[in-house]
């Protein structure tokens, strides 16, 4: 293989969640899988592929970028919805295309019906609305303004969503700021309502709110890190488990993450192994070379407590994380050569290094550390 890494998506991992997801929030509620942030660093195009696949057709993206790119690599009637950043040219392209986008200020309402009367096609907007999250949305005071806009120009509009975010759901420290929430985005749409300004779908809810606020799925929700296998926070996974009375995580995670033993190579006891001073040998060592470092996505912070899995036995890192390498300690795996596969995440044998513990060891939270796998590692679809 041309790269030093590969990335796997398992199939039947994403297959597994999406019914279970489904089966928690019940036929009558929709799903929009998130996948911002490359796909949680999943690979958009990949895992796009996999989720069709699985049934999965309603995709939500950050940016108007990672919009083009499962527009550029899609062949199916999937929706695509751009919830954050779209430049004011790329509406155009949007409405053209049938992409969905949120509104959630009077300029880019005006900039949706100019371009929509400048290709003779109306724009498909979710109208996000400010509740509480103090980060974007319409506020109350110009609710009354963007709705006479919007009866001024309904042959420009399609409103296929009326929507919000709430500050936190994860966290029960905030309850009652996310029901507080909750009940603006109630107030908004029975103001909509009464000027006749009725959307398509309601949503408010992301994983955290599906799993915590069953009564916040509307009949729409945006699932992201569970889609994937994680959890939103140890406070969810636990109150889910328990509500449920399960023993075991239902969800399974889609990602692994495979390397191979590049080299390996004899090490003298009171000898430094790589970069400095960081590790000495105590005693005389075989140790390996694995070509993945902090420019793939193994952080520095790793060196000298991370590990990997070779031959289905831990294999600990030595020295600092290097650029485009790590050394690992191999004495104890006499029968590891050259070629060997090396689980940087994921399982072998009948031993596991789960996200949740790389996370652990490197101080990073599930989103963070999967965001950063860098866009360029190859992404293989397994079942």
């Amino acid at each position: 293989m041309f790269h030093s890494s590969t990335i796997q998506l398992s199939k039947s991992a994403l297959q597994s969640n999406y019914n279970y997801i489904k089966n928690i929030i019940g036929k009558d509620v929709d799903i929009s899988c998130v996948v911002k942030g490359n796909a949680y660093g999943h690979g958009i195009e990949s895992f796009i592929d996999v989720a069709e696949m699985c049934g999965i057709n309603h995709f939500s993206v950050y940016s108007s970028d990672e919009a083009y790119r499962i527009w550029l690599h899609n062949s199916t009637n999937s929706e695509i919805m751009i919830m954050g950043w779209i430049d004011e040219p790329e509406i155009e392209w949007a409405i053209e295309n049938e992409i969905q986008f949120y509104v959630f200020n009077r300029e880019r309402l005006e900039a949706a019906i100019k371009y929509s009367k400048k290709v003779s096609k109306p724009a498909i907007i979710h109208l996000e609305v400010e509740t509480g999250m103090n980060r974007v949305g319409i506020n109350k005071k110009e609710i009354n303004n963007i709705c006479q806009t919007i009866i001024d120009n309904r042959e420009s509009l399609i409103i296929d969503g009326i929507c919000t975010h709430y500050a936190g759901a994860e966290s029960i420290a905030n309850y009652v700021r996310i029901h507080n929430q909750n009940k603006q985005f109630k107030d908004f749409v029975k103001l909509m309502s009464a000027k006749n300004i009725i959307a398509n779908r309601y949503h408010t809810a992301s994983s955290a709110a599906t799993i915590s606020y069953p009564k916040m799925r509307n009949d729409f929700v945006r699932i992201g890190i569970l889609m994937y296998g994680f959890w939103p926070s140890p406070e969810t996974f636990i109150d889910h488990m328990t509500k449920h009375k399960l023993h075991l995580d239902p969800l399974k995670r889609i990602i692994s993450w495979k390397s191979k033993l590049m080299s390996k190579k004899s090490v003298k006891r009171g000898q430094f192994v790589g970069y400095g001073n960081q590790f000495q040998a105590q005693r005389d060592m075989i140790v390996g070379v694995v070509p993945v470092g902090y420019s793939h996505g193994f952080a520095r912070s790793l060196s000298n407590s991370g590990h990997v899995l070779i031959k289905g036995q831990w294999a600990n890192v030595l020295g600092s994380v290097n650029m485009n390498l790590i050394i690992v300690g191999i004495t104890d795996i006499p029968e590891a050569e050259i070629g060997d596969e090396v689980v940087l995440i994921g399982e072998q044998g009948e031993r596991v290094i789960t996200v949740h513990s790389f996370t652990e060891m490197t101080e990073h939270i599930n989103y963070e550390l999967l965001t950063r796998l860098p866009d360029n590692l190859p992404r293989v679809i397994v079942e």
